[in-house]
């Protein structure tokens, strides 16, 4: 009785341990476009994130930011228009901002 008392306990604590942890949110670039792409990801804190040379068709690997609004830039070689998607990132949620292959360029944002 007194061992599955003490299991009990240590179940509920490990439980409520693992329940509370929290990541902060990731986001990657994957770029559709032919021409490479600059992406510059500026966050709710003032920090600002630039990942440089994307090429056609790479996904890059994902980078941990604060958790609040983002504003991701993209500027894309031999193209005069830079698009701009803004989107909250939320505690363990990993994103991926998809510079589009339209005209004019665009981003969109994958949950």
């Amino acid at each position: 009785m007194k061992n599955t008392m003490m299991f009990i306990v240590a179940a509920i604590f490990v439980l409520s341990w693992v329940g509370c942890t929290s990541e902060d949110p990731q986001i990657r670039i994957r770029n559709e476009r032919v021409d490479k792409a600059n992406i510059q990801l500026q966050t709710t804190g003032g920090n600002t994130i630039n990942i440089n040379d994307v090429s056609t068709g790479q996904t890059t690997g994902y980078q941990t930011v604060a958790e609040g609004n983002v504003v991701a830039t993209a500027v894309i070689q031999n193209e005069s228009v830079s698009p701009t998607a803004t989107f909250n990132a939320e505690m363990d949620s990993r994103y991926t901002v998809v510079i589009l292959a339209a005209n004019p360029p665009a981003i969109r944002i994958d949950h």
